[in-house]
């Protein structure tokens, strides 16, 4: 019988996700590589709904044991970061399964790779890859489209922007201060005219709810998943708002990467210090006590061929972790029931549609309102 396995279950991130869908009646097989953690976990949830919930040990270092969680029909979630390390087993295991595959990324290169070199092979196998469906890269995604939508065929250009209120600094996981580490010498990308092409510290200010806040580029779903649905975007950007008046620094910073990345040694030093940031943190499991008020913000924006904007839709929503918790377990319950529309590497949209997607994000407390 087809099941939900949640692989990262003891994690911060999966930990979330556990609850949320139980709390939508799942009963997800709940994989990690600690017995002791999985067990108090599903003891912990025993109440719920969905409780009285199986366990499995697996390991990326060990990547048969994560094959052995999945079946064909089965959906995949993966929460095991950082992903550009240990993210490739649960892929692995999902396309050799012909399963659906989610996670929670927002790395890059690891989504990079995920359309480039998996999904042909999960295609061939009659798996669906949805990657980076939570807080990184859903709400940007709903946005665009419903922002291009609006616009029409005279559309060649969208840009998204990510930002967040409240003290972000102090929510952050352990494991997404990790997944920053891992990113910091990553080569980004943008896709201008018509094609992926490097990008290198581009900022851009947007007026969001009445005040003007700046976004750094960098990359995501939307340059691979935006230009098939829409075959007039010429150009697709993405900026993520978190750094407020440092972004133009970062920026700065940001173009001289790819020199620093060349230097000797310099990635071991990154890929030291995420795993000290893990270690110290006993293994990427919750923030910082008190961080509360978080909240979130995105918006897109269309632009015709010369540069006049034709739409802006904005999204408003709370913490991005109960967010991504949320979406996760209405994508994999959505998922097990009905299916998705597709197979390889498929953006948001495409594995669920448009209209279902902007419900399953509202459930998850993100909702679409009137630019200010």
């Amino acid at each position: 019988m087809a099941r939900i396995v949640l692989f990262g279950a003891t994690g911060f991130t999966g930990r979330l996700t556990a609850e949320a869908l139980t709390r939508r009646g799942a009963r997800p097989l709940l994989a990690g590589r600690d017995q002791a953690r999985l067990t108090a976990l599903a003891d912990s949830l025993a109440g719920s709904p969905g409780g009285d919930l199986p366990i499995a040990v697996a390991d990326v270092g060990r990547p048969e044991s994560v094959r052995a969680l999945v079946a064909p029909g089965d959906v995949l979630i993966s929460t095991v970061g950082p992903f550009t390390r240990w993210g490739e087993a649960a892929v692995a295991a999902a396309t050799e399964a012909g399963a659906v595959y989610l996670d929670s990324t927002g790395e890059p290169t690891f989504i990079k790779r995920i359309f480039q070199r998996y999904g042909p092979a999960a295609a061939t196998r009659g798996a669906a890859l949805v990657t980076a469906f939570g807080y990184d890269y859903v709400p940007g995604n709903l946005a665009a489209a419903l922002a291009l939508r609006k616009a029409g065929a005279d559309a060649v250009r969208v840009d998204v922007g990510y930002f967040v209120g409240g003290d972000m600094a102090r929510r952050a996981s352990a494991g997404t201060r990790a997944s920053m580490l891992g990113m910091l010498l990553e080569p980004m990308y943008g896709f201008r005219e018509g094609r992926i092409v490097p990008e290198h510290g581009r900022t851009r200010r947007f007026l969001v709810d009445g005040r003007v806040r700046y976004g750094l580029s960098i990359g995501a779903t939307e340059h691979f998943t935006l230009p098939p649905a829409h075959p007039g975007l010429r150009e697709v950007n993405v900026y993520l708002g978190w750094l407020g008046g440092l972004t133009k620094a970062a920026g700065v910073l940001a173009r001289a990467t790819p020199v620093i990345a060349a230097l000797p040694g310099a990635r071991r030093v990154t890929e030291a210090l995420a795993d000290r940031v893990l270690r110290t943190a006993g293994g990427g499991t919750a923030p910082a006590a008190g961080a509360s008020g978080v909240s979130s913000r995105i918006v897109a924006e269309t632009y015709d061929a010369r540069g006049r904007r034709l739409s802006a839709v904005h999204l408003s929503g709370g913490d991005p972790y109960e967010f991504t918790a949320g979406v996760l377990a209405w994508a994999a319950t959505t998922a097990l029931a009905e299916g998705v529309r597709g197979t390889g590497a498929l953006g948001p949209v495409d594995a669920f549609g448009l209209d279902a997607l902007t419900r399953g994000c509202a459930a998850a407390g993100m909702t679409v309102r009137e630019p200010a």
